[in-house]
């Protein structure tokens, strides 16, 4: 990961599958998307970004690694997260991941 005081070229996010929660950290801040596994499919909770990392992007890398994970572990996604419900907006050749069941 490339530093240059502004934003790593490509964020590290881990899966805490414990604490079911995809994770950013830097330094002494953590950025985490939340998700819980709820009948046959996988539902993304919230996403929290502390004030000092906003405007960097993470909160869609988070989500970026949320979807990845989704398709990589065969489940249909549940969205109760209103940044994740944005960010399919602007991606949406995402929403073939979606339960169909659970769309308003």
């Amino acid at each position: 990961m490339k530093n240059n005081n502004n934003m790593p070229e490509k964020l590290e996010i881990a899966n805490n599958e414990e604490q079911q929660q995809f994770e950013y950290r830097s330094d002494n801040d953590l950025a985490t998307l939340t998700y819980k596994f709820y009948k046959k499919d996988i539902a993304f909770m919230h996403t929290n970004v502390p004030e000092s990392l906003a405007g960097k992007g993470i909160a869609s890398a988070l989500a970026a690694a949320a979807f990845e994970y989704a398709k990589k572990i065969n489940k249909k996604v549940m969205v109760y997260c209103p940044f994740v419900a944005a960010y399919l907006r602007k991606h949406p050749e995402l929403k073939d991941q979606l339960d169909k069941q659970y769309l308003g």
